[in-house]
């Protein structure tokens, strides 16, 4: 959001951005106009009901529609997964458009269900099997459905009788490449536009490890892993290896003491921007940002996915052959030092795919795309 809103005002548009607090210095200094979205406790205090998703968007609703009708705007952009504003600009009559800053979630037939980490099938008999579960998940859409619909009636709006009901009918943004997008027949208005990149500006810059051996960058997650088991599992896998190592904390400290070999380098945070140009492969938990970053920099990605959308993620790497994917349930020193060789190797082919995908980004600039997109929304 913060990309696409800061290439819109170098376009010559008024922004103004809706988000929470802690942003307001990054959507300022960008030349938008910060506005303060409601906030609600994601962990309430001892003794208080924690708040439903729908409950949220229904209070956030009415003062997301105030700033709209204060701020007038020619269109709206939310994100996929911020409903508020969608509802907001919908009662207020204003075209929107969804935001989706990942890959297409979207299940197409013979497609296996999102986020559970399974390859597109590549035979009949395979595409015949996921085709069983579709049944059960229409059901599971359908009463996802039936819950935006109250919702919509709580905030004035009519139900809706199709599916995915949260995205927009008029523009959908899909900020990945799509070279990680399985084949399909897209909808005209879902556009994948590339990676919409941004990451704080570093204060610093980068220094890499000493020498001229390949550099392996570990960027674990911002939000997950908190064990540090990654971090710990690569450092010590590929120690006495022939390679150098440097390695982010995320601004964390570590969970236990960690023994850097010689040519590793441990620092607190570090600019992925910077770094990525001199990796030859990065060692990551597959969330998207990373994985876009790397890959627009022609760098191959050792996947160890998580939770959320990780594993969906490493699996498009595997697929499209941009990189390895390593099970968490096997993480280990010696299966992330395995992972990196074959990574590393020319057998696999990785970094030339790899490479493909960053002379692809080099001429299609998500932001730019994004913008273009939401202009022609707008002046419609």
């Amino acid at each position: 959001m913060l990309a696409l809103g800061e290439r819109l005002v170098q376009r010559g548009h008024n922004v103004t951005f809706e988000t929470w607090q802690r942003w307001r210095t990054q959507v300022r200094s960008a030349g938008m106009e910060f506005v303060a979205a409601p906030e609600y406790p994601v962990f309430p205090a001892s003794g208080q009901e924690p708040l439903k998703p729908y409950e949220a968007v229904v209070r956030a609703t009415a003062p997301t529609r105030k700033a709209i009708v204060a701020q007038a705007p020619d269109v709206v952009v939310h994100d996929i997964l911020t409903l508020a504003p969608a509802m907001a600009a919908e009662l207020e009559g204003i075209p929107r458009a969804t935001l989706i800053p990942h890959l297409y979630p979207v299940a197409a037939a013979g497609f296996p269900p999102y986020s559970i980490g399974a390859r597109l099938p590549q035979t009949a008999r395979g595409r015949a099997f996921w085709g069983l579960f579709e049944a059960p998940l229409e059901r599971g859409l359908s009463q996802g459905r039936a819950e935006l619909n109250e919702t919509r009636r709580r905030v004035g709006l009519p139900p809706l009788e199709r599916l995915h009901g949260g995205l927009s009918p008029d523009l959908c943004l899909v900020a990945s490449f799509p070279q990680l997008e399985y084949p399909r027949v897209w909808p005209a208005h879902v556009h994948v536009v590339g990676p919409l990149l941004w990451e704080p500006r570093a204060d610093a810059e980068a220094r890499m490890p000493a020498g001229d051996r390949p550099l392996v960058l570990v960027a674990p997650s911002t939000s997950h892993d908190p064990e540090q088991r990654l971090l710990q599992a690569t450092i010590a896998g590929l120690a006495g290896s022939d390679v150098r190592v440097l390695a982010s904390l995320d601004a964390r400290p570590l969970t236990r003491p960690l023994r850097a070999a010689a040519g590793t380098r441990l620092v607190n945070w570090l600019s992925y921007a910077q770094a990525m140009p001199y990796a030859a492969a990065v060692v990551c938990h597959a969330g998207h940002g990373t994985v876009a970053r790397a890959l627009a920099n022609g760098v191959p990605v050792v996947a160890v996915p998580h939770s959320g959308d990780m594993a969906e993620n490493a699996a498009r790497i595997d697929w499209a052959g941009v990189g390895v994917r390593l099970p968490w349930r096997l993480l280990s020193p010696l299966t992330v030092r395995l992972a990196v060789q074959r990574t590393l190797s020319d057998r696999g082919g990785y970094a030339d795919r790899a490479t493909e995908i960053a002379a692809w980004a080099a001429f299609h600039h998500g932001p730019t795309r994004a913008a273009e997109l939401v202009e022609q929304l707008a002046s419609s």
